[in-house]
């Protein structure tokens, strides 16, 4: 359990706050972050059905596993065993039969079949299998999406999760200086990335790390100009730049950041680039402080942007905290023109400054924690564009 319970508590009265705005009775909550959010419930058992149960007025989250997972909830999580509910082999990989027959069931053994229900359309792992089970085995209930509304509940973190995410930084911060030191002409980059992901997993003396939701993103050469590439057995080639990005993790929350580095002679045009990038990526930085909204921050970003000349399309970041394959992202705050998210104290988002050219781009980003009065960086490692001239 990686919360006190007294936590756990806190987060459930949230999330039932928020239940009766929005008229809900039950959520079914099938995302892992949620999962892990509610009940501390953390182990690799995503890839099958499994979800977190939600009454407006209980005292408990249930945490609804796969038998063979039971003990690991037991372990993890905070709940009476009463509120650990299992399924068997008999549902695994035996369509049409499913994990969601039996939970609905459980549902209308305890006399909720016929409230209204909310269910996370949109998340990771949530199958239309799911769904559909969920409709034919509770046809009196009013089924509706839940909107992210754990995800929201998570967007405000307690000092805790604030301090587990400054471990993950440091994490963040030896991971990427290895990445500077092995990246080098000649070596491949799988070779690379192995080094890299063992820094990220040794972590420091007090504090190791754990597998991050993103694989170590590694684009080099014409692929700076692409996003989301992972590393191959190609070699680093003399002349050529990289991007990395890589987060540190600690008790699941995360810490993200980019870098660029130059194999090679210096090259003014990916300098200044680089510079602007940086003066983009600063201008949000200052313009983050609560009282401000998500958009305030974009604005300020892209109005460096806009002087320049430079064209970006996509969002400038996200929302961030506990993060489970295939994203550390929370889906909710975005860090975009026209997002009125009113940012207050604790809140957390990664902002990325990725600028691509046809066949080459440059690349830097910040994990950033709203305060009292303005905002802080979590991780400390040069932005500027890293040459290592041969």
């Amino acid at each position: 359990m990686s919360f006190s319970k007294e936590e756990y508590k806190q987060r459930l009265l949230k999330v039932q706050s928020l239940m009766r705005e929005k008229k809900i009775d039950l959520i079914i909550s099938h995302d892992t972050n949620n999962m892990n959010y509610l009940t501390g419930y953390d182990a690799w058992s995503f890839y099958y059905a499994q979800c977190v149960l939600v009454h407006v007025d209980s005292k408990e989250p249930i945490c609804f596993v796969r038998d063979q997972d039971a003990g690991g909830a037991y372990i993890k999580t905070y709940l009476n065993k009463d509120n650990i509910i299992v399924y068997d082999e008999d549902y695994i990989h035996t369509w049409p039969k499913h994990p969601y027959d039996y939970l609905t069931k459980v549902i209308e053994e305890k006399k909720w079949d016929k409230l209204s229900i909310g269910v996370e359309m949109d998340a990771h792992y949530f199958t239309a299998f799911c769904y559909e089970k969920i409709k034919q085995g509770l046809p009196n209930a009013n089924i509706i999406d839940s909107d992210r509304l754990v995800n929201w509940a998570r967007l405000i973190k307690s000092n805790a999760e604030i301090n587990y995410m400054k471990s993950a930084a440091l994490i963040s911060q030896k991971g990427m200086q290895t990445a500077m030191e092995v990246i080098k002409p000649g070596t491949r980059q799988c070779d690379a990335v192995g080094e890299i992901q063992k820094s990220l997993f040794y972590g420091t003396e007090e504090f190791g790390g754990e597998y991050s939701s993103i694989a170590t993103l590694l684009p080099t050469g014409k692929g700076t100009s692409a996003s989301h590439l992972t590393a191959t057995q190609d070699k680093f080639v003399e002349g050529e730049a990289t991007i990395i990005e890589l987060s540190g993790v600690y008790k699941r929350y995360h810490a993200p950041m980019a870098r660029t580095i130059l194999l090679g002679k210096p090259d003014q045009l990916k300098i200044d680039t680089m510079n602007k990038t940086i003066e983009a990526l600063q201008a949000g930085i200052d313009a983050t402080k609560p009282g401000n909204t998500a958009n305030d921050v974009a604005q300020a970003f892209w109005k460096i942007l806009d002087k320049y000349g430079i064209e970006k399309k996509s969002r400038t970041g996200y929302s961030i905290g506990i993060g489970y394959p295939p994203d550390w992202g929370e889906h909710t705050l975005n860090i975009y023109k026209g997002d009125m998210t009113v940012l207050e104290p604790n809140v957390c988002f990664h902002m990325i400054a990725v600028m691509q050219f046809g066949d080459w781009g440059v690349e830097a980003s910040e994990a950033i924690r709203v305060t009292d009065k303005g905002c802080e960086l979590f991780c400390n490692f040069p932005k500027e564009l890293h040459i290592k001239n041969y």
